[in-house]
């Protein structure tokens, strides 16, 4: 394509999104304030691109990315009339092990890891289907060292030490190191020689360690690196049967869509992870559906997210009359999607009360995720205009800020100094905000 001549396939996407030339820059504004680099463009700079001047390198991706949000299906850099990136998705994924080890090398280097924090958290991403991965893994066996199940057993207990790290800290300091893990222990035992059932239970564990990782990354809002260790989740899960992880991997891809308000995607993974679940118990079964009811609600499809509600609240009333063999799912963990789905459809009220009740159930050494959820349910006790009451739940979150490192509490305490900037007269949010910036002055700005 010349310089001057007009970019047909780029007004052919254009003219299908229904957007002017206005809503187009805002678009690619707002992807780019997303990753953290926000951009300037107006309507002459779209109309420039559509005549056939080439974007800057930097903005191909974002429009590729704002076209498929928009259409709702994979645009590629070619059918945007852009040169193919010199990775380009034509060249295939790298091999799982491979692929892996570089994904971890990248993220354990401090240097890298600003690169790979601007990835884009992708609507068009491909989720490889459990029929496409399951027992599939490169034959990578180059004659290393065997290894035994005693050895399995190292990965899945440091793995359970990085989460419950994660759960008291939060994963800034905790994914590094779980990096590392993946490169310097868990990639040389993929590719070493064992027998096949120590073979399937390593890639099983190597997977769960990817999931928590890919969640660990969502922590800090490299969304588009989570993306790439929970793809790198789900073959790991294919490849040695572990449909468990498998299933809840997608969940956790939903859950993240979801908390970027991406309804439709969210729906779509937390249906695969229902379709994909194997003979699921009443805890599996709750844990999905609290899911489905959440992402239901953000589209507005209430009679399905009040299903999916009901049906995880039964289920979990089962799972509680048996023993907890299944994760940390809980009665806590429900009433926060029944705070949720109650906001979505407009129950502040409801949701307030759902939100309370979660607290008072979740445990102490939860720091991270009560940081989170107090936040929520501080912002809309001020919604409602109880200013007082909601200074006290924030308060609440600077006990526990000090002791977490989370981009996710960061950016709560942050929303949390924006909200209670115009109520600065009243004594009690001149206080919460002065304490907030003696706690943490560089969020509290």
């Amino acid at each position: 394509m010349g310089a001057r001549d007009p970019n047909a396939g780029l007004e052919r996407l254009y003219r299908a999104t229904g957007w002017s030339l206005r809503q187009f820059a805002q678009e690619i504004n707002r992807l780019g304030t997303e990753h953290g680099t926000p951009l300037k463009y107006r309507e002459p700079s779209v109309h420039q691109w559509l005549k056939g001047h080439l974007p800057k390198e930097a903005a191909r991706p974002l429009i590729v990315e704002a076209l498929s949000r928009r259409l709702r299906r994979p645009v590629t850099h070619a059918e945007a009339g852009f040169p193919t990136p010199q990775e380009s998705e034509a060249d295939g994924p790298p091999a799982t092990v491979e692929g892996l080890i570089e994904l971890g090398r990248d993220d354990m280097d401090p240097s890298r890891r600003g690169v790979l924090g601007v990835g884009l958290f992708s609507v068009a991403l491909t989720i490889p289907h459990w029929p496409d991965v399951v027992g599939r893994m490169e034959a990578a066996q180059h004659g290393l060292a065997s290894y035994g199940m005693s050895d399995v057993d190292m990965v899945i207990a440091m793995t359970e030490r990085v989460s419950d790290l994660d759960d008291q800290f939060g994963g800034r300091h905790a994914r590094p190191m779980a990096a590392a893990f993946l490169v310097n222990t868990v990639a040389p035992y993929l590719r070493a020689d064992a027998p096949e059932p120590v073979r399937q239970a390593m890639m099983s564990a190597a997977s769960d360690l990817c999931y928590l990782t890919g969640y660990m990354a969502v922590d800090e809002g490299v969304h588009g690196l989570a993306q790439q260790y929970y793809v790198k989740a789900l073959e790991l899960a294919g490849a040695s049967g572990d449909h468990l992880t498998y299933c809840t991997t997608l969940r956790g891809m939903s859950v993240q869509a979801v908390d970027l308000g991406h309804g439709r995607e969210a729906v779509r993974l937390g249906d695969a992870a229902a379709a994909a679940s194997p003979q699921a118990g009443p805890r599996m079964r709750a844990f999905l559906a609290g899911q489905q009811a959440h992402a239901a609600a953000q589209t507005g499809a209430r009679t399905e997210a009040l299903m999916y509600l009901r049906e995880a609240e039964v289920a979990m009333e089962k799972a509680e009359s048996q023993a907890k063999t299944f994760g940390s799912y809980n009665p806590s963990s429900l009433l926060y999607h029944v705070g949720q789905v109650r906001y979505e459809l407009g129950d502040v009220r409801g949701s307030i009360d759902a939100l309370e009740e979660s607290d008072k159930l979740r445990p102490q050494s939860f720091r991270r995720n009560r940081v989170r959820y107090l936040s929520i349910l501080a912002e809309r006790q001020l919604e409602l205009g109880h200013l007082e009451t909601a200074c006290h739940t924030w308060s609440e979150v600077l006990d526990i800020y000090p002791h977490v490192q989370s981009g996710q509490c960061d950016r709560s305490v942050s929303r949390m100094n924006a909200r209670i900037r115009p109520y600065l007269r009243n004594p009690a949010a001149r206080d919460l905000h002065e304490r907030a910036r003696r706690l943490a002055p560089a969020v509290a700005t």
